[in-house]
């Protein structure tokens, strides 16, 4: 039985352990909960004390002994839609106050902002950003400078990018540093070089273009993908004319 699901809920392995103990063996002392799981008691009775909180638990006295016992497992539904609740109030109260965080942001003043992201899990988030900001500003189109040194380690982290990106009608143009790459759809490229094999192509670092930011994406010495994002609107604006410029000479 597949059981760390259970931490999706917010249980640690001792809850977890506990829980189980008692579903299994039925009413249980403190003492007994303790030696049966090898946690020590004071440890056992904080954590029932949480169990009895979240409707897991509950308990009742025989003789002089408080005896512990789980409650229908039914009860972990109930549990998911109370958390399904706060979330959503939650949700709605977050976007009642984003109007206000925006302000605050605009308020920073309009200086560079840097963020870094590691492996394809970063490199993932980035081409996200893409799509997400795109889509959000209403944009059809992005720049990108390309080098076949990343553009498959790149795409490999997000296998169906491309298929999302054409599905949303945004179109992309390309500047090839290197030989190689294709167009998918309305896509646009040209190649700054003919040889068969760029000397430096590994070297060579993956730039995206797109609304207010810039995105840099480039291997570090152990050949593991890092990327960079720029937000900033002059930044962006002069490697979009720089790249123009450099569109209408090819």
């Amino acid at each position: 039985m597949e059981l760390s699901i259970l931490k999706k809920l917010g249980l640690d392995d001792k809850e977890i352990k506990i829980y189980i103990t008692i579903l299994a063996n039925g009413a249980m002392s403190v003492r007994s909960l303790a030696e049966e799981t090898g946690i020590n008691r004071g440890t056992t009775y904080d954590v029932l004390k949480k169990l009895q909180e979240a409707g897991l638990i509950s308990y009742y006295h025989q003789d002089t002994k408080q005896k512990f016992v789980a409650e229908d497992p039914e009860k972990i539904i109930k549990m998911i839609k109370e958390k399904e609740s706060e979330l959503n109030l939650v949700k709605n109260k977050i976007n009642e106050i984003i109007p206000e965080l925006k302000s605050l942001q605009e308020k920073g003043g309009n200086g560079p902002v840097a963020k870094f992201y590691e492996g394809r899990k970063g490199i993932k988030f980035i081409l996200d950003d893409i799509l997400y900001t795109l889509k959000k500003f209403s944009i059809s189109e992005y720049y990108i400078y390309s080098t076949s040194g990343l553009r498959e380690d790149i795409y490999q982290a997000y296998p169906e990018f491309n298929k999302k990106r054409i599905k949303s009608k945004i179109k992309a143009m390309t500047i090839s540093l290197s030989p190689g790459g294709g167009t998918y759809g309305i896509d646009e490229r040209k190649w700054l070089s003919s040889n068969s094999k760029e000397k430096n192509d590994e070297k060579m670092t993956y730039i995206l273009i797109y609304s207010g930011k810039c995105a840099f994406i480039s291997h570090d010495n152990n050949k593991n993908l890092v990327g960079v994002i720029i937000e900033n609107k002059m930044i962006y604006e002069t490697q979009k004319a720089i790249f123009m410029q450099l569109w209408q000479l090819i």
